[in-house]
């Protein structure tokens, strides 16, 4: 558990232009998982990496990290990140480069191939609930820092079609740099359009699949504070907004207190071409090698029985006391 609010996690390790970054991941989640599903020395990347939250962490941690970011401003930001971090005696490397995580073969494949231990990163989404305020008597409210890009082609701003096709070709590009039998960790909550639940957490698993990867565990991570023994909401003016507007209309909404934390592995073996289990996902190559156990850093504590006929892989939902990644705070400032 972790009961210090997003701020005070940052605070020493990161620079004062973090703040400005619309959906930054919440160091406690990053780490933990990098704690959960890696070893020192190994090689953590973040396609998707933002201001550089898991760079920073996995440096922090022993471990080497490469990040990729479309925005140029984010980039340099990541790399102040890194060099303020490196300043106070990380024992791990890291770098944080320009480009389209669309290409990420392209851009690290010749270099990394197969050399990827573990992935960890958060998508863009649900743009409304993000950013900052400020609020004046007789001024209304102001919001800044509330978007990731002036880039109608930034992927923080596509409609859902086009960011969910986005993400398949980078999910598959990072199956394409892992090595077998290493793990992608995605964060993600369910968000709202036009007042509709969207079960972002299960279309990323969905295309997860699709790009080759199998499901290895589902967590929770509670995005509250603690009061004694009381959990306390902490969500952002623009969830309070919604929500009370909603209200006002007449839907009973409440406020989304939780992100999924999601764990992939690539197989160590590779499909035959058009073979499938019967859920319609890839089917293993049964003449390669055997897929690995649970990696050492990382064994699940109730793992589902899986059934003896062909379909759905069952995934353990680990929520309160046995909650792997469970967090006392709020993920998004």
């Amino acid at each position: 558990m972790h009961a210090q609010p997003a701020s005070a996690q940052r605070t020493g390790w990161y620079v004062a232009e973090s703040t400005a970054h619309p959906a930054k991941m919440l160091p406690a989640i990053a780490r933990r998982a990098i704690i959960a599903y890696s070893q020192p020395g190994d090689l953590v990347l973040d396609p998707m990496c933002g201001i550089g939250t898991t760079l920073v962490e996995a440096t922090r941690l022993g471990r080497d990290a490469v990040g990729v970011e479309l925005e140029p401003r984010w980039v340099d930001v990541a790399q102040a990140n890194l060099a303020h971090a490196r300043g106070r005696g990380t024992s791990g490397t890291g770098r944080a480069i320009t480009g389209d995580a669309r290409r990420l073969v392209d851009l690290l494949g010749a270099e990394l191939a197969g050399r990827v231990a573990l992935v960890v990163s958060s998508p863009p989404y649900g743009s409304s609930v993000h950013g900052q305020v400020d609020a004046r008597p007789g001024h209304g409210v102001a919001k800044y820092d509330n978007a990731y890009s002036a880039d109608r082609a930034n992927l923080g701003r596509v409609t859902p079609d086009t960011l969910l096709a986005a993400l398949t070709e980078i999910l598959a590009g990072c199956n394409a740099l892992l090595r077998p039998g290493g793990l992608l960790v995605l964060t993600a909550r369910p968000w709202r359009r036009r007042e509709r639940l969207v079960d972002f957490p299960g279309q990323l698993t969905r295309i997860a699949e699709q790009a080759g990867l199998v499901a290895f565990e589902r967590n929770v991570a509670l995005l509250v504070g603690l009061r004694g023994d009381r959990l306390v909401g902490r969500p952002s003016f623009f969830q309070l907004d919604r929500v009370r507007k909603a209200r006002q209309r007449g839907l009973p909404l409440r406020i989304i207190a939780h992100e999924d934390v999601m764990v992939f592995r690539r197989p160590s073996t590779r499909s035959r071409p058009g073979t499938t289990n019967g859920d319609g996902s890839p089917a293993p190559d049964q003449t390669g090698t055997p897929e690995p156990s649970h990696p050492p850093s990382r064994r699940p504590r109730n793992p589902a029985p899986r059934p003896a006929q062909a379909g759905p892989r069952q995934v353990p939902v680990q929520v309160a006391a046995s909650t792997p990644v469970t967090t006392l705070s709020h993920a998004h400032e």
